[in-house]
Protein backbone atom coordinates (compact mmCIF):
# COMPACT_ATOMS: atom_id res chain seq x y z
CA UNK A 1 0.00 0.00 0.00
CA UNK A 2 1.28 3.57 -0.68
CA UNK A 3 1.67 5.31 2.62
CA UNK A 4 0.86 8.84 1.03
CA UNK A 5 -2.06 9.55 2.26
CA UNK A 6 -2.02 7.32 5.14
CA UNK A 7 -1.41 4.13 7.02
CA UNK A 8 -3.67 1.43 8.46
CA UNK A 9 -2.80 0.52 12.22
CA UNK A 10 -3.75 -2.39 13.85
CA UNK A 11 -5.72 -1.58 17.45
CA UNK A 12 -6.04 -3.49 20.75
CA UNK A 13 -9.15 -5.67 19.53
CA UNK A 14 -7.16 -6.64 16.06
CA UNK A 15 -9.39 -4.39 13.70
CA UNK A 16 -7.38 -2.28 11.45
CA UNK A 17 -8.45 1.53 11.29
CA UNK A 18 -6.38 4.00 9.11
CA UNK A 19 -4.72 6.96 10.15
CA UNK A 20 -4.08 9.75 7.57
CA UNK A 21 -1.33 11.87 6.93
CA UNK A 22 -1.06 15.60 7.56
CA UNK A 23 -2.15 17.99 5.07
CA UNK A 24 -0.73 19.28 2.10
CA UNK A 25 0.64 15.81 0.75
CA UNK A 26 3.95 14.84 0.52
CA UNK A 27 5.09 14.62 -2.20
CA UNK A 28 3.69 17.42 -3.45
CA UNK A 29 0.41 17.66 -6.07
CA UNK A 30 1.19 17.09 -9.20
CA UNK A 31 -0.69 19.78 -11.13
CA UNK A 32 -0.90 18.50 -14.55
CA UNK A 33 -2.08 20.35 -17.96
CA UNK A 34 -5.64 18.88 -17.75
CA UNK A 35 -5.66 20.12 -13.81
CA UNK A 36 -4.46 23.25 -15.12
CA UNK A 37 -6.82 23.77 -17.89
CA UNK A 38 -9.89 22.69 -15.44
CA UNK A 39 -8.77 24.92 -12.73
CA UNK A 40 -8.85 28.07 -14.98
CA UNK A 41 -12.71 27.30 -16.19
CA UNK A 42 -13.93 26.50 -12.66
CA UNK A 43 -12.37 29.46 -11.37
CA UNK A 44 -13.75 32.25 -14.26
CA UNK A 45 -17.10 30.33 -13.72
CA UNK A 46 -17.13 30.73 -10.21
CA UNK A 47 -15.90 34.53 -10.71
CA UNK A 48 -19.15 34.71 -13.25
CA UNK A 49 -21.58 33.57 -10.62
CA UNK A 50 -19.82 36.25 -8.54
CA UNK A 51 -20.78 38.78 -10.96
CA UNK A 52 -23.86 38.08 -11.31
CA UNK A 53 -24.66 37.83 -7.66
CA UNK A 54 -23.73 41.08 -7.55
CA UNK A 55 -25.73 42.45 -10.27
CA UNK A 56 -28.98 40.39 -9.27
CA UNK A 57 -31.68 43.03 -8.03
CA UNK A 58 -32.75 40.45 -4.99
CA UNK A 59 -29.80 38.22 -4.81
CA UNK A 60 -31.74 37.09 -1.46
CA UNK A 61 -34.36 35.08 -3.59
CA UNK A 62 -31.26 33.40 -5.32
CA UNK A 63 -29.66 32.69 -2.33
CA UNK A 64 -32.17 31.23 -0.12
CA UNK A 65 -33.00 28.89 -3.37
CA UNK A 66 -29.37 27.49 -3.72
CA UNK A 67 -28.72 27.37 0.18
CA UNK A 68 -32.57 25.14 0.49
CA UNK A 69 -30.55 23.11 -2.58
CA UNK A 70 -27.78 22.52 -1.27
CA UNK A 71 -29.04 21.06 2.16
CA UNK A 72 -31.97 18.78 0.52
CA UNK A 73 -29.01 17.19 -2.10
CA UNK A 74 -26.73 16.84 0.83
CA UNK A 75 -28.98 15.11 3.01
CA UNK A 76 -30.30 12.93 0.22
CA UNK A 77 -27.36 11.72 -0.46
CA UNK A 78 -27.22 10.62 3.02
CA UNK A 79 -30.60 8.47 2.27
CA UNK A 80 -32.86 11.57 3.57
CA UNK A 81 -36.33 10.91 1.31
CA UNK A 82 -37.64 14.62 1.62
CA UNK A 83 -38.19 16.63 -1.59
CA UNK A 84 -37.95 20.70 -2.29
CA UNK A 85 -41.79 20.95 -1.99
CA UNK A 86 -42.08 19.25 1.35
CA UNK A 87 -39.17 21.41 2.42
CA UNK A 88 -41.40 24.49 1.53
CA UNK A 89 -44.67 22.80 2.79
CA UNK A 90 -42.87 22.81 6.33
CA UNK A 91 -41.06 26.35 5.80
CA UNK A 92 -44.76 27.65 4.84
CA UNK A 93 -47.42 26.10 6.61
CA UNK A 94 -45.24 24.30 9.69
CA UNK A 95 -46.51 20.37 8.71
CA UNK A 96 -45.16 17.83 6.90
CA UNK A 97 -46.41 14.03 7.04
CA UNK A 98 -42.34 13.10 6.74
CA UNK A 99 -41.45 15.32 9.55
CA UNK A 100 -38.05 13.78 10.38
CA UNK A 101 -36.73 14.11 6.83
CA UNK A 102 -37.62 17.53 6.30
CA UNK A 103 -36.33 18.60 9.71
CA UNK A 104 -32.91 17.33 8.33
CA UNK A 105 -33.02 19.33 5.86
CA UNK A 106 -34.15 22.64 7.72
CA UNK A 107 -31.65 22.16 10.13
CA UNK A 108 -29.07 22.15 7.20
CA UNK A 109 -30.25 25.09 5.97
CA UNK A 110 -30.52 26.95 9.81
CA UNK A 111 -27.10 25.31 9.95
CA UNK A 112 -25.21 26.49 6.82
CA UNK A 113 -26.60 29.93 7.33
CA UNK A 114 -25.21 29.96 11.55
CA UNK A 115 -21.87 28.90 9.61
CA UNK A 116 -21.72 31.99 6.85
CA UNK A 117 -22.54 34.46 9.77
CA UNK A 118 -19.95 33.47 11.83
CA UNK A 119 -17.47 34.18 9.49
CA UNK A 120 -17.76 37.68 9.85
CA UNK A 121 -16.31 37.50 12.98
CA UNK A 122 -14.08 34.08 13.05
CA UNK A 123 -11.77 32.52 10.86
CA UNK A 124 -12.96 29.23 9.31
CA UNK A 125 -12.04 27.05 12.62
CA UNK A 126 -13.04 23.55 14.59
CA UNK A 127 -15.22 25.91 16.70
CA UNK A 128 -17.66 26.96 14.11
CA UNK A 129 -17.93 23.26 12.26
CA UNK A 130 -19.07 21.93 15.79
CA UNK A 131 -21.61 24.39 16.08
CA UNK A 132 -22.98 23.80 12.96
CA UNK A 133 -22.79 20.15 13.94
CA UNK A 134 -25.28 20.26 17.09
CA UNK A 135 -27.72 22.47 14.88
CA UNK A 136 -27.79 19.66 12.34
CA UNK A 137 -28.24 16.93 14.84
CA UNK A 138 -30.59 19.50 16.94
CA UNK A 139 -33.76 17.36 17.30
CA UNK A 140 -33.57 14.68 14.27
CA UNK A 141 -32.32 11.06 14.26
CA UNK A 142 -28.43 11.27 15.13
CA UNK A 143 -29.21 13.66 18.38
CA UNK A 144 -28.32 11.15 21.28
CA UNK A 145 -24.60 11.11 19.07
CA UNK A 146 -23.28 14.09 21.07
CA UNK A 147 -24.19 16.66 18.88
CA UNK A 148 -21.50 19.79 18.36
CA UNK A 149 -18.91 17.10 20.25
CA UNK A 150 -16.40 15.07 18.34
CA UNK A 151 -16.46 11.46 19.08
CA UNK A 152 -15.36 9.33 21.96
CA UNK A 153 -15.59 5.83 20.54
CA UNK A 154 -14.62 3.97 17.21
CA UNK A 155 -16.86 4.52 14.05
CA UNK A 156 -16.85 2.79 10.76
CA UNK A 157 -18.66 3.34 7.10
CA UNK A 158 -20.69 -0.32 6.79
CA UNK A 159 -22.80 -3.05 8.58
CA UNK A 160 -20.11 -3.54 11.11
CA UNK A 161 -16.76 -3.46 12.13
CA UNK A 162 -15.54 -6.36 11.36
CA UNK A 163 -16.80 -5.98 7.90
CA UNK A 164 -16.35 -2.34 7.58
CA UNK A 165 -15.83 -0.70 3.93
CA UNK A 166 -13.69 1.99 6.07
CA UNK A 167 -12.38 2.74 9.61
CA UNK A 168 -11.60 6.33 10.44
CA UNK A 169 -8.78 6.92 13.22
CA UNK A 170 -9.14 5.93 16.84
CA UNK A 171 -11.28 8.77 18.82
CA UNK A 172 -7.77 9.48 20.78
CA UNK A 173 -6.37 11.01 17.50
CA UNK A 174 -9.66 12.91 16.50
CA UNK A 175 -8.63 16.27 18.42
CA UNK A 176 -4.68 16.20 17.22
CA UNK A 177 -5.63 15.41 13.42
CA UNK A 178 -8.54 17.96 13.46
CA UNK A 179 -6.09 20.58 15.16
CA UNK A 180 -3.39 19.84 12.27
CA UNK A 181 -6.47 20.13 9.89
CA UNK A 182 -7.66 23.68 11.24
CA UNK A 183 -3.87 24.85 10.97
CA UNK A 184 -3.76 23.74 7.04
CA UNK A 185 -6.98 25.64 6.04
CA UNK A 186 -5.77 28.66 8.11
CA UNK A 187 -2.32 29.17 7.11
CA UNK A 188 -1.19 30.75 3.79
CA UNK A 189 0.20 28.81 0.98
CA UNK A 190 0.73 28.67 -3.04
CA UNK A 191 -2.39 26.16 -3.64
CA UNK A 192 -4.95 27.04 -5.38
CA UNK A 193 -7.91 27.69 -3.49
CA UNK A 194 -9.78 25.11 -4.95
CA UNK A 195 -7.55 22.31 -4.38
CA UNK A 196 -7.26 23.31 -1.05
CA UNK A 197 -11.12 23.21 -0.53
CA UNK A 198 -10.99 19.57 -2.06
CA UNK A 199 -8.03 18.54 0.26
CA UNK A 200 -10.04 19.80 3.01
CA UNK A 201 -12.96 17.63 2.43
CA UNK A 202 -10.92 14.76 1.70
CA UNK A 203 -9.41 15.12 5.04
CA UNK A 204 -12.36 15.69 7.25
CA UNK A 205 -14.08 12.91 5.97
CA UNK A 206 -11.22 10.49 6.41
CA UNK A 207 -10.89 12.04 10.31
CA UNK A 208 -14.66 11.01 10.26
CA UNK A 209 -14.65 13.14 13.48
CA UNK A 210 -18.15 13.07 14.88
CA UNK A 211 -20.25 10.02 15.40
CA UNK A 212 -23.07 11.31 12.87
CA UNK A 213 -23.43 13.46 10.44
CA UNK A 214 -19.52 13.80 8.88
CA UNK A 215 -20.55 13.59 5.04
CA UNK A 216 -22.79 16.73 5.62
CA UNK A 217 -20.87 18.42 7.94
CA UNK A 218 -17.63 17.66 4.82
CA UNK A 219 -19.83 19.86 2.40
CA UNK A 220 -21.01 22.35 4.20
CA UNK A 221 -17.40 23.10 5.08
CA UNK A 222 -16.75 23.21 1.25
CA UNK A 223 -19.33 25.71 0.82
CA UNK A 224 -17.43 27.98 4.40
CA UNK A 225 -14.29 27.77 2.91
CA UNK A 226 -15.35 28.83 -0.67
CA UNK A 227 -17.28 31.44 0.76
CA UNK A 228 -14.95 32.70 3.72
CA UNK A 229 -11.96 32.67 0.89
CA UNK A 230 -13.84 34.90 -1.34
CA UNK A 231 -14.02 32.66 -3.92
CA UNK A 232 -18.15 33.07 -3.61
CA UNK A 233 -19.05 36.30 -2.05
CA UNK A 234 -22.89 34.99 -1.62
CA UNK A 235 -24.09 31.30 -1.25
CA UNK A 236 -25.49 30.82 -4.66
CA UNK A 237 -24.05 27.20 -5.61
CA UNK A 238 -24.94 23.92 -4.56
CA UNK A 239 -22.13 21.07 -5.47
CA UNK A 240 -24.00 18.65 -4.01
CA UNK A 241 -26.48 17.82 -6.86
CA UNK A 242 -23.03 16.66 -8.86
CA UNK A 243 -21.72 14.56 -5.98
CA UNK A 244 -25.11 13.09 -6.03
CA UNK A 245 -25.69 12.57 -9.34
CA UNK A 246 -22.06 10.62 -9.14
CA UNK A 247 -23.00 9.40 -5.77
CA UNK A 248 -20.35 5.82 -6.36
CA UNK A 249 -17.54 7.42 -8.13
CA UNK A 250 -17.38 10.37 -5.41
CA UNK A 251 -17.11 7.39 -2.28
CA UNK A 252 -15.30 5.62 -4.65
CA UNK A 253 -12.50 8.58 -4.94
CA UNK A 254 -12.22 9.38 -1.86
CA UNK A 255 -11.50 5.94 -0.76
CA UNK A 256 -8.81 5.48 -3.67
CA UNK A 257 -6.81 8.46 -2.03
CA UNK A 258 -6.55 6.14 1.11
CA UNK A 259 -5.87 2.83 -0.65
CA UNK A 260 -3.31 4.24 -3.74
CA UNK A 261 -2.54 7.70 -2.43
CA UNK A 262 -3.90 9.37 -5.82
CA UNK A 263 -4.86 12.98 -4.31
CA UNK A 264 -4.78 13.77 -8.40
CA UNK A 265 -7.88 11.74 -9.87
CA UNK A 266 -10.09 13.16 -6.72
CA UNK A 267 -8.49 17.06 -7.27
CA UNK A 268 -9.32 16.73 -10.91
CA UNK A 269 -13.03 15.12 -9.83
CA UNK A 270 -13.17 18.08 -7.37
CA UNK A 271 -12.46 20.44 -9.45
CA UNK A 272 -14.78 18.99 -12.07
CA UNK A 273 -17.63 19.45 -9.71
CA UNK A 274 -16.80 23.16 -8.83
CA UNK A 275 -16.94 23.99 -12.53
CA UNK A 276 -19.99 22.09 -13.50
CA UNK A 277 -21.84 23.40 -10.37
CA UNK A 278 -21.23 27.30 -11.16
CA UNK A 279 -22.53 26.34 -14.67
CA UNK A 280 -25.45 24.62 -13.27
CA UNK A 281 -26.35 27.88 -10.69
CA UNK A 282 -25.54 30.44 -13.60
CA UNK A 283 -28.08 28.54 -15.65
CA UNK A 284 -30.60 28.37 -13.30
CA UNK A 285 -30.28 31.91 -12.88
CA UNK A 286 -30.97 32.87 -16.04
CA UNK A 287 -33.74 30.44 -16.75
CA UNK A 288 -35.16 32.31 -13.26
CA UNK A 289 -34.36 35.81 -14.68
CA UNK A 290 -35.94 34.83 -17.59
CA UNK A 291 -39.47 33.80 -16.11
CA UNK A 292 -39.55 36.45 -14.17
CA UNK A 293 -39.71 38.97 -17.10
CA UNK A 294 -41.99 36.50 -19.39
CA UNK A 295 -44.73 36.47 -16.55
CA UNK A 296 -44.69 40.00 -15.51
CA UNK A 297 -45.14 40.82 -19.08
CA UNK A 298 -48.31 37.91 -19.36
CA UNK A 299 -49.68 40.03 -16.30
CA UNK A 300 -49.27 43.53 -18.06
CA UNK A 301 -51.41 42.13 -21.25
CA UNK A 302 -54.47 41.63 -18.70
CA UNK A 303 -56.58 44.27 -17.94
CA UNK A 304 -57.41 43.20 -14.74
CA UNK A 305 -53.92 43.37 -13.84
CA UNK A 306 -52.73 45.94 -10.96
CA UNK A 307 -49.57 47.56 -9.46
CA UNK A 308 -50.52 44.49 -7.40
CA UNK A 309 -50.40 41.53 -9.65
CA UNK A 310 -46.65 42.50 -9.74
CA UNK A 311 -45.84 42.44 -5.95
CA UNK A 312 -47.48 39.33 -5.76
CA UNK A 313 -45.55 38.14 -8.89
CA UNK A 314 -42.22 39.17 -6.47
CA UNK A 315 -43.35 37.37 -3.48
CA UNK A 316 -43.89 34.45 -4.96
CA UNK A 317 -40.56 34.04 -6.15
CA UNK A 318 -39.41 34.01 -2.54
CA UNK A 319 -42.58 31.99 -0.88
CA UNK A 320 -43.79 29.62 -3.90
CA UNK A 321 -46.46 28.18 -1.98
CA UNK A 322 -49.46 30.21 -0.53
CA UNK A 323 -52.50 30.85 0.62
CA UNK A 324 -55.34 33.60 0.22
CA UNK A 325 -54.54 34.34 3.87
CA UNK A 326 -50.96 35.10 2.46
CA UNK A 327 -51.86 37.02 -0.20
CA UNK A 328 -54.12 39.18 1.90
CA UNK A 329 -50.99 39.77 4.85
CA UNK A 330 -48.33 40.01 2.31
CA UNK A 331 -49.86 42.34 0.11
CA UNK A 332 -51.92 44.58 2.98
CA UNK A 333 -55.37 43.65 1.22
CA UNK A 334 -58.77 42.43 1.69
CA UNK A 335 -59.84 38.36 1.52
CA UNK A 336 -61.65 39.24 -1.11
CA UNK A 337 -58.97 41.81 -3.13
CA UNK A 338 -56.40 38.46 -2.57
CA UNK A 339 -59.18 36.10 -4.28
CA UNK A 340 -59.26 38.28 -7.28
CA UNK A 341 -55.30 38.65 -7.72
CA UNK A 342 -54.83 34.26 -7.16
CA UNK A 343 -58.09 33.93 -9.18
CA UNK A 344 -56.10 36.25 -12.05
CA UNK A 345 -52.90 34.38 -11.38
CA UNK A 346 -54.88 30.94 -11.81
CA UNK A 347 -55.99 32.05 -15.47
CA UNK A 348 -52.71 32.76 -16.39
CA UNK A 349 -51.21 29.39 -15.57
CA UNK A 350 -49.23 31.43 -13.04
CA UNK A 351 -50.32 29.65 -10.24
CA UNK A 352 -51.54 26.19 -9.78
CA UNK A 353 -54.48 25.06 -6.97
CA UNK A 354 -52.67 22.28 -4.91
CA UNK A 355 -56.03 20.91 -2.71
CA UNK A 356 -59.49 21.46 -5.08
CA UNK A 357 -61.11 23.04 -1.59
CA UNK A 358 -64.04 25.28 -1.65
CA UNK A 359 -62.27 26.70 1.37
CA UNK A 360 -58.70 27.36 2.50
CA UNK A 361 -57.23 26.80 -0.73
CA UNK A 362 -53.76 26.48 -1.16
CA UNK A 363 -51.65 27.58 -4.03
CA UNK A 364 -48.25 26.39 -5.64
CA UNK A 365 -46.45 29.11 -8.09
CA UNK A 366 -45.94 25.52 -10.74
CA UNK A 367 -43.93 27.49 -13.47
CA UNK A 368 -40.96 28.44 -10.99
CA UNK A 369 -40.99 25.02 -9.25
CA UNK A 370 -40.72 23.11 -12.51
CA UNK A 371 -37.31 24.95 -12.80
CA UNK A 372 -36.27 24.61 -9.23
CA UNK A 373 -37.08 21.00 -9.28
CA UNK A 374 -35.20 20.05 -12.22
Amino acid sequence: MNERAGYYQTQPTSYKAFIPQNLPPQPALVIGDCLKKLLVLAEQKLAELNGIGFSLPNPDLFIMMAIRKEALLSSQIEGTQATIIDVLTYETWAEVDNLDDVQEVVNYIKALHHGIARLDKLSLCMRIIKECHEILLNSVRGQEKTSGEFRKSQNWIGQSLKNAIFVPPPHTQVPEMIGSLEKFINQEDSLPLLIKSALIHYQFETIHPFLDGNGRIGRLLIDLFIHWKGLLHKPLIYTSLFFKQNRQEYFDRLMMIRTSGNFEQWVEFFVKSMLWSAEHAIEKIKQILLLQERLKQKILKEKKASLRSIQLLDILFTSPLTTINDIAEKLDISFQAASEQAKLLLGLGILEELTGQKRSRRFAFAPYLKIVEE
